[in-house]
């Protein structure tokens, strides 16, 4: 190669590999049916830096790429030529696509994730979904229930229903570090997850969850009405010291220290950490609330990436550490090490 290798893409029925580098090219291989050589067909500009994902569609003979150069391309694989470029404001990072509408999911580095109808010359942007507060890393697209998962440096997850047009969105968090690689199992309505100081989760989403609530501001305490420390009138009219606003995770009501003291979890609305709650909503919450709807296990290195063969129950993780794992998932639940090699 003439460059490092950043992202790479395997289509299974034509056996053609996909191979994104730092240069910003994409060079494309022929595995052979003994898979003993690969010969090469032809190389890409697709992008001005780093690749960062690509996707193939046989359908439309194309091949879809993000890069560090602040944009999505597609090219088509039978003349090789540009068909269309789309520019975003920050690096875009991860890239998922529905083969059926032509829509592509891009989240880039500013926390965006920005969904493109892409035409044979051209695109339209559809919507601009924003929640995260860090970085994309990483996205899932289940086509069947048309949901689109998204992993983020905020060490965060969110899932956004698109398929029931209302804007609905989960929160879920439960990871120490960024979110490196996500799988949803449609079947078992599962979500696997990974992030890069190894830990691994396995969410419960075949559960009615509770959508987190937006963040109320007030100049106030909306609990004992004590003014916040830019309320000059109130703090002068009740000669008091303004204090610090906070927020209760869970009805979003802009409080004071004092007013939320307590922590808790609350796992039906995707907190699985203790997190700040206000005194009424504390004593609101059951003992039944609080049971976890995830499983959590310790992939005991630096993952970078996950890939699953949900067929034959198997997850293989990559990490930074040098160290390939391949993980027995069957049962989801009781994740067990079935074999892991460290390369020379």
């Amino acid at each position: 190669m003439a460059s490092p290798c950043s992202a790479m893409a395997y289509h299974h029925d034509s056996r053609r590999i996909f191979v994104g580098q730092d240069n910003g090219a994409v060079m494309e291989f022929h595995v052979s049916e003994d898979f003993n050589k690969m010969n090469f067909i032809k190389t890409y500009p697709a992008h001005q830096n780093r690749v960062s994902a690509i996707i193939f569609s046989l359908a439309t003979e194309w091949v879809i790429s993000t890069g560090y150069d602040k944009c999505v391309s597609w090219m088509c694989t039978r003349s090789g030529n540009m068909l269309g470029r789309h520019f975003f404001t920050s690096w875009a990072s991860c890239l998922q696509y529905d083969f059926d509408t032509q829509y592509a999911f891009v989240g880039d580095c500013s926390g965006q994730i920005t969904l493109l109808k892409l035409e044979q010359n051209t695109c339209s942007v559809i919507t601009t979904l924003k929640g995260h507060e860090g970085s994309v890393t990483c996205l899932w697209w289940d086509p069947i229930q048309r949901l689109l998962f998204s992993g983020a440096s905020d060490n965060s997850i969110i899932m956004w229903d698109i398929g029931g047009r209302k804007g609905r969105t989960l929160l879920l968090q439960g990871h120490h570090d960024k979110v490196q690689s996500l799988c949803y199992l449609q079947l078992t309505r599962q979500l696997v997850s990974c992030s890069s100081d190894g830990g691994i989760a396995v969410w419960n989403m075949d559960v009615s969850r509770e959508e987190a609530p937006q963040w109320l501001e007030s100049d106030s305490c909306q609990k004992c009405e004590q003014p916040f420390f830019w309320n000059i009138k109130q703090m002068w009219d009740t000669k008091t010291l303004g204090l610090r606003q906070h927020h209760c995770r869970k009805c979003g009501q802009a409080v004071c220290g004092k007013c939320s003291s307590k922590r808790s979890t609350y796992p039906v609305m995707g907190f699985e950490f203790q997190v700040r709650v206000c005194d009424s909503c504390y004593d609101s919450i059951k003992d039944e609330d609080r049971t976890s709807l995830a499983t959590f296990h310790e992939g005991k290195h630096n993952i970078s990436h996950m890939s699953m063969d949900v067929a034959r129950g198997l997850m293989v993780t990559c990490g930074t550490d040098r160290i390939v794992k391949i993980w027995d998932m069957t049962p989801v639940v009781g994740c067990s090490l079935a074999t892991g090699f460290s390369p020379h």
